[in-house]
């Protein structure tokens, strides 16, 4: 990999249905979809559960990373981190495939190039 080369993307979902966001098993789930639909390639992950409900998951990519933290008490909101080094366009891909599978109904997006 190329240093310079990569796409960070700072992500805030809100209005994401509280059942997506409760439990760390199902957030990792969804995360392990998104890479095999984005066509990244998954090299380890991690998640956490939190009490009474909450979760913490990430995706060690040979891309980077995606990672989440979800707070469904606070109307459906989740942060995600997704950095790839490489095509400029597999941060997105995997933004999209991440805003289908969690719907929110408002998304806060900022880019940093890497």
């Amino acid at each position: 990999m190329k240093m310079g080369m990569g796409t960070h993307l700072l992500v805030n979902l809100y209005g994401c249905p509280v059942e997506l966001l409760k439990k760390s098993k199902l957030v990792l789930k969804l995360l392990n979809e998104t890479v095999k639909e984005a066509k990244l390639h998954k090299v380890g992950e991690s998640e956490h559960q939190f009490k009474p409900y909450g979760a913490t998951a990430f995706v060690l990519l040979a891309e980077s990373h995606i990672s989440i933290h979800t707070w469904p008490e606070k109307n459906g909101m989740a942060a995600l981190d997704i950095f790839t080094c490489g095509k400029e366009g597999d941060a997105y891909e995997a933004f999209k495939v991440l805003t289908k599978k969690f719907k929110p109904t408002k998304i806060e997006i900022k880019r940093v190039k890497r």
